[in-house]
This record gives C-alpha cells, sequence and structure tokens, in this order.
C-alpha cells in the first residue's frame, strides 16, 4: 500500500527520495520501497519522519496491514499512553476477535446451564 500522504508531503516539502533516505540513513531503494508501500516502515522511521517534516507524526502516519500501537507523552517525549494515540487494526483480526468472544460466551453459557 503505498504511502500516499508521506509522498504528498515530502513532494510539497521539496524534498527528493534520496535526500529523505540520507536523512534516515538508508539508500535511495530503501527508502523508496518504503514509500510505495513494499517495506514497512518501523515506528523510529515514522518518528524521524515526522521531524524531518516538522509535522505531527499523527499527521502523516498510515498504518500497514499490522496492528500498530504509537503511545507519546508529546510534552515529555516519554513514550506512554496519552491523547494523541493512533490504533490501526486489521479488519480480520476484529473478526476473529469477536466470533472468539462469542465462542467464549456461548460456552460459559453452556457451563451454567450445566451447574444448575
Amino acid at each position: 500500500m503505498e504511502k500516499l500522504k508521506l509522498i504528498e508531503l515530502r513532494k510539497l516539502k521539496g524534498f527528493s527520495q534520496n535526500q529523505i533516505a540520507e536523512r534516515l540513513n538508508m539508500d535511495v531503494s530503501n527508502y523508496s520501497r518504503r514509500e510505495n508501500g513494499l517495506s514497512k516502515i518501523h515506528i523510529r522511521e515514522w518518528e524521524n519522519l515526522s521531524k524531518i517534516f516538522e509535522v505531527p507524526l499523527e499527521n502523516i502516519y498510515e498504518a500497514d496491514d499490522s496492528q500498530v500501537l504509537i503511545c507519546k507523552d508529546n510534552a515529555t517525549g516519554n513514550n506512554i499512553c496519552g491523547t494523541n494515540n493512533i490504533y490501526s487494526v486489521p479488519e480480520s483480526l476484529l473478526e476473529t476477535q469477536q466470533k472468539y468472544i462469542k465462542k467464549l460466551e456461548d460456552e460459559i453459557a453452556f457451563l451454567k446451564s450445566q451447574m444448575k
């Protein structure tokens, strides 16, 4: 999945892929794969990108297909859960969890009925 916000912001700020890659200490092909969604952008890289572009992380972050939790206290810089959290959970995981919860609820009801 192409990182459209990231691409748009990079172009808006006048950076080339090569310039961003240099600032992230990677070669341009690695950065290009990240921007094009072929490689995962790690949370530290997202944080560095937000600093490079001088924008809050929430403005550029685009989730991959995996679960991501970002907790950061902007006042202190500590990694704790605060008000600026970004959560991304794939729909398939949510559906699986909902089915499992339903199964457990049915099992609890069955066990309760056996105790009477």
